[in-house]
């Protein structure tokens, strides 16, 4: 059975956040792209996941204050997508896998962003794990100074720093038709499938997401 098609909700907030990013005088993250979130299966042939059941078991989780997640349709290999660690070496996701990954690509400059970055520090305070990790990814041009001076002020202590100031990621998801602007989320399994993504800002530390991420988990083993 297809999965039900959800249309782009927060349309208005990654605007909001595109027109914030021009007036703190950067080249805004935003593009025009379709409402309905599905990608191409043309595409996406070459790296197709087979994830479908893990989906079917995720949407029923989807809603609340995380309504605005999209089932992958279809699910795709993300294993190759690339950014920096903390030392600033080269990673991809299959480096970390393994795990359930949350995604999300910030900037210092998106409002929204700053807004959920406190929620996702408690999201991974308590939820992660060696079988999940919230990866927020800085998008910011430039040096480290401006992002890191943000996470020490206002309190990050959980999420470890992940970087990419050449926006190659977030081109990459563009690409892909998953991006539209900041913030953007995904949610990814632990052999690198893509099973869910939303553009725009939620409440990550809300019980609606922590349902969200227990329903991503794969089941334990024994």
């Amino acid at each position: 059975m297809p999965m039900m098609n959800r249309k782009f909700p927060a349309f208005g907030l990654v605007a909001l956040s595109a027109v914030a990013g021009i007036i703190a005088g950067v080249t805004a993250l935003y593009v025009i792209g379709g409402p309905n979130g599905n990608i191409d299966a043309g595409t996406v042939a070459e790296t197709s996941c087979a994830a479908r059941e893990r989906i079917a078991v995720l949407d029923p989780a989807i809603g609340g204050e995380v309504a605005a997640m999209l089932p992958a349709d279809p699910s795709q290999s993300l294993s190759d997508l690339g950014f920096n660690g903390p030392d600033g070496k080269p990673l991809t996701v299959a480096s970390l896998a393994g795990k359930t990954l949350l995604i999300n690509l910030w900037a210092t400059w998106c409002v929204p962003c700053r807004t959920e970055m406190p929620a996702l520090d408690a999201l991974e305070r308590e939820m992660g794990s060696d079988r999940f990790e919230v990866v927020a990814v800085n998008v910011d041009r430039g040096d480290d100074a401006k992002p890191r001076a943000f996470l020490q002020e206002t309190g990050i202590k959980s999420l470890v720093y992940y970087r990419d100031s050449s926006l190659g990621i977030f081109n990459e998801l563009k690409t892909r038709g998953l991006a539209l602007g900041l913030p953007v989320t995904l949610l990814i399994d632990e052999k690198g499938c893509l099973l869910a993504h939303m553009n725009g800002p939620a409440e990550w530390a809300s019980e609606d997401a922590k349902e969200l991420i227990r329903a991503a988990l794969p089941p334990a083993e024994g």
